[in-house]
């Protein structure tokens, strides 16, 4: 059987001031859909993982923001039955005046969720190990 390919992906923890956790939910055509994630996307070829983020969170979530806001939480590898995926991720620490414009800029439903209540909502698999570390993070 061919290896699968590893899709690199960046992905972000998003808090803001009050220490809520921002979570998207996945298109239902799309791997895992239905599911409720943290957002971000592939790495381009050349990206860092920050740069990756800038840009993602500018079109899901019509978020500006600088790499200076990011700080590395975790990075794991995943295999599902269909797609193996590497998720490289982040804690983006936004401003109130960010946090407001945050919107699901692609017509994705998105939440702003106490750290205690990630676990009322389904995660893909490969999203446990983030909620984890980022419960041990925020203590």
């Amino acid at each position: 059987m061919a290896e699968r390919k590893q899709v690199a992906v960046a992905v972000a923890a998003i808090l803001n001031d009050a220490n809520q956790i921002l979570i998207a939910k996945r298109p239902s055509d799309k791997h895992q859909g239905g599911k409720w994630e943290f957002p971000g996307g592939k790495i381009e070829a050349g990206e860092t993982t920050p740069e990756a983020l800038v840009r993602e969170l500018k079109e899901e979530l019509g978020v500006v923001c600088a790499v200076e806001q990011m700080t590395a939480l975790i990075d794991i590898s995943f295999d599902y039955p269909d797609k193996s995926v590497r998720l490289d991720t982040w804690v983006v620490r936004l401003d109130a005046e960010q946090a407001q414009t945050a919107h699901g800029a692609e017509g994705q439903p998105v939440e702003w969720v106490s750290a205690q209540a990630l676990a009322e909502y389904e995660f893909p698999q490969a999203n446990v190990a983030i909620v984890d570390a980022l419960l041990k993070q925020l203590g």
